[in-house]
């Protein structure tokens, strides 16, 4: 089963109903939102990019729900300095819908079977609770993906080498799983792997996060992919770009390495910053992600704070856009609905 499956036109038809239909939902449910969308001036929207978006700082400063409190499943936080962070409310249908669907889209390298799995990282981390949150969240959920866990580093953040040659002796001859971030699997996973001779050639590797500690030692993604394909035999690898304002949506690189593509339920839309008005193939601009997984809260239209460029449209490994993330905007601080929000308070 795949979750990559929509050309662009299909998409944006399917899209343009279900986004809309939220976006009245979330309207007569979270009295902060309509504030947003009558301030603006917003009635309705004939295409997916002329829906209003919400910038993702907003649920940093904001409590917005579209559920009673009496219905709050959970609260989950995005990392940061305390006081700035996001806070995203679901009940449990939402909960249960995106990890569902997150686990639909990882499906669709993985297959449907849970597969033997390398943790990048650390088991210490779930004891320091600072870290716990991001990080910490972020490993124990993708965790659930897999079995016969192996930490690739001890409680002291050491490599565990022991622990490495048993999983694969047990499990390397068959497909398995890894997954960490970016970084910790450079450090941690491929410079071990490349020193002791492991041989990870039947692993599947998802990873996400980190890029800048990479580029500061001059590792681009393109190197990242063929260091570990010389050095250890790992061919299957996929980045995924997401975030908690939209937990359970994730953009997953294709087979071939490069650009990252929209599951059917999401797509990304790359916007001019000045002009707000959508950039074309090779033109970078603000990343905006809808999903149609937050009906718990109006998160479906946000606009990041990340730089990204479209690579292609129907022309990739599986249907529909596919992108690059580039990297943070500089103290971004986008202007627009949060800004009319402020004058109608």
């Amino acid at each position: 089963m795949s979750l990559f499956t929509q050309g662009q036109d299909a998409r944006e038809a399917l899209l343009h109903k279900e986004l809309s239909e939220l976006t009245e939902h979330h309207r007569a449910h979270c009295a902060e939102y309509d504030r947003i969308l009558t301030a603006s001036g917003f009635t309705s929207a004939e295409t997916v990019a002329g829906l209003p978006w919400m910038p993702v700082r907003l649920f940093k400063n904001l409590e917005l729900k579209s559920i009673p409190d009496d219905e709050v499943f959970k609260v989950l936080t995005s990392s940061g300095t305390t006081g700035e962070v996001s806070r995203i409310y679901l009940d449990k249908a939402a909960a249960a819908t995106q990890t569902r669907q997150l686990g639909a889209t990882l499906q669709t390298v993985l297959g449907p079977k849970r597969l033997p799995m390398i943790l990048a990282d650390s088991r210490g981390i779930l004891k320091d609770r600072r870290s716990f949150s991001a990080r910490g969240a972020g490993v124990l959920g993708m965790a659930t993906f897999g079995r016969d866990h192996a930490w690739a580093l001890d409680v002291d953040g050491r490599p565990d080498l022991p622990a490495l040659r048993t999983f694969l002796d047990r499990h390397g001859t068959g497909p398995f799983l890894i997954f960490g971030f970016t970084y910790l699997v450079w450090l941690h996973l491929y410079e071990v792997a490349r020193e002791h001779g492991l041989d990870l050639s039947n692993g599947i590797l998802i990873h996400s996060g980190g890029w800048k500690k990479l580029v500061d030692q001059a590792v681009s993604p393109e190197e990242f992919r063929r260091r570990l394909r010389d050095d250890t035999g790992l061919t299957r690898m996929h980045n995924f770009y997401g975030m908690v304002e939209q937990i359970g949506t994730i953009f997953l690189e294709g087979p071939s390495g490069g650009s990252l593509y929209c599951p059917d339920f999401a797509d990304v839309i790359i916007r001019n910053p000045r002009t707000w008005e959508q950039q074309p193939v090779g033109e970078p601009g603000l990343i905006e992600v809808v999903s149609t997984l937050p009906t718990s809260y109006p998160g479906h239209v946000l606009l990041t704070e990340d730089l990204g460029v479209l690579d292609g449209v129907d022309d990739g490994d599986w249907p529909g856009k596919r992108f690059s993330v580039i990297g943070r905007l500089p103290r971004a601080e986008a202007r627009g609905c949060s800004d009319t929000y402020r004058e109608a308070a």
